[in-house]
């Protein structure tokens, strides 16, 4: 029997990609925002490809705000793109 695959929808695209090939982007107790490279940190999550272009779609979109119901400040958005960028150059 195939087991299935869970399916995540980016925020920033809208495509739907299995778990594994998404970024999850989480929203902490503590309040901060964070990006979550093991997937099994305890808080809200949203998901994203992993690509820049989608974290840009999400920040233009308001993916992110509508899945946190919060507004996200620039700067939150910044620290991502940074984050992001050391995992594209390992």
């Amino acid at each position: 029997m195939n087991k299935k695959v869970p399916m995540r929808q980016c925020v920033g695209c809208g495509c739907m990609k299995s778990k594994k090939e998404m970024m999850r982007v989480l929203k902490t107790a503590e309040g901060p925002i964070v990006l979550d490279v093991t997937g099994k940190k305890n808080g809200r999550g949203a998901y994203l490809c992993l690509s820049k272009e989608c974290l840009q779609k999400a920040r233009k979109n308001k993916g992110l705000e509508r899945s946190f119901k919060m507004s996200i400040p620039n700067d939150v958005y910044d620290s991502l793109e940074k984050e992001f960028e050391e995992i594209e150059t390992e």
